[in-house]
C-alpha cells in the first residue's frame, strides 16, 4: 500500500498525505462480524476522566479478530482484505472449507484467493498459524501469543514483525519491533509474515481535524496552564515550570519507570529495548 498526496486546496491539505487503499477489495464489512463500539470519552464506570484527550471522532463498528487462531487443520481461502478503523493494521477475511468466515490481520504480500491453515504441522507458509517452536530460525511472525490459548497479544500493528533468533528445550527467543529479546514458550502460537500496510507511519495527518476525527483531543501543555490547573502553572511572562517535569497529579514523567518490578513476564525478557 502506498501513500497519496492531497491538493492544496487549503493550508491544512498542502502538507496532507493518504493512504492510497490500494490493496483494500472490500469497502463493506462482514455484518456477521461486526459488533456496537460504544465511546467512552475516557471515562470510567464513574464518569470520572481515567484516560486524558479522548473524545469525539467519527463512530465506528467494531470487526471481530480471531486472534486465538483457533479453528485448527480446517483450510480457509482468503476472501477480502479490507480496512479497520479500529487498528493501523488492514484485515483479511477467510472463508473456511467448513462455510464459517473469520477476520485476521492481514499480512504483508497476501492476496485474494491464497490458501491459509493454523495447526501444529501447518507448512511454513505467509499468513499460516503455527505453535513458535515450528517456526524456522530467521523466519519473521507476528501475532504472538504470551500465553498458550489466550490470543495473540504481541506484534500487531501496521507493518512490524518479530524475528526468531533460536530455539532451547522448552523456549523461543524472538526480537521484537522494539528491539527487545524475549523468551516465549514453544507451544504459543504465531502467524507467519509480516504485517502489512507498511506505509502507516508515513501518512502525514496535515492539520488538527483529523485528530478529531479519530478521537484523540488537544493536548495542553502545562506550563500555560494557571497554578490552580498544573504544577508547572503560573509565574511571570513566559515560565518553565520551576521543576523537573511532572504530571497533573505531581508524579514525576519523562522518563519515570512505572513499570512493576514483580511483573512476572519480566523473567522471560533477555535483552531489554532500551
Amino acid at each position: 500500500m502506498g501513500v497519496r498526496s492531497i491538493k492544496p486546496t487549503t493550508p491544512g491539505n498542502r502538507f496532507a498525505t493518504r493512504p492510497d487503499f490500494a490493496e483494500i477489495t472490500k469497502s463493506v464489512p462482514e455484518k456477521s462480524l461486526t459488533t456496537a463500539l460504544r465511546k467512552t470519552g475516557g471515562r470510567n464506570n464513574k464518569g470520572r476522566i481515567t484516560v486524558r484527550h479522548r473524545g469525539g471522532g467519527h463512530r465506528r463498528r467494531y470487526r471481530i479478530i480471531d486472534f486465538k487462531r483457533n479453528k485448527f487443520d480446517i483450510p480457509s481461502k482468503v476472501a477480502s482484505v479490507e480496512y479497520d478503523p479500529n487498528r493501523s493494521a488492514n484485515i483479511a477475511l477467510l472463508h473456511y472449507a467448513d462455510g464459517e468466515k473469520r477476520y485476521i490481520l492481514s499480512p504483508l504480500g497476501i492476496k485474494i484467493g491464497d490458501e491459509i491453515l493454523s495447526g501444529e504441522n501447518s507448512p511454513l507458509r505467509l499468513g499460516n498459524a503455527l505453535p513458535i517452536g515450528k517456526v524456522a530460525t530467521g523466519m519473521f511472525v507476528h501475532n504472538i501469543e504470551l500465553e498458550p490459548g489466550r490470543g495473540g497479544q504481541m506484534v500487531r500493528s501496521a507493518g512490524t514483525a518479530a524475528q526468531v533468533m533460536a530455539h532451547d528445550s522448552q523456549f523461543t527467543t524472538v526480537k521484537l519491533p522494539s528491539g527487545e529479546i524475549r523468551q516465549i514458550r514453544k507451544n504459543c502460537f504465531a502467524t507467519i509474515g509480516e504485517i502489512g500496510n507498511k506505509s502507516h507511519e508515513q501518512v502525514i495527518s496535515g492539520k488538527a481535524g483529523r485528530s478529531r476525527w479519530l478521537g484523540k483531543r488537544p493536548t495542553v501543555r502545562g506550563v500555560v496552564m494557571n497554578p490552580v490547573d498544573h504544577p508547572h502553572g503560573g509565574g511571570e511572562g513566559k515560565s518553565s515550570g520551576g521543576r523537573h517535569p511532572v504530571t497533573p497529579w505531581g508524579k514525576p514523567t519523562k522518563g519515570y519507570k512505572t513499570r512493576k518490578k514483580n511483573k512476572k513476564s519480566n523473567e522471560y525478557i533477555v535483552k531489554r529495548r532500551k
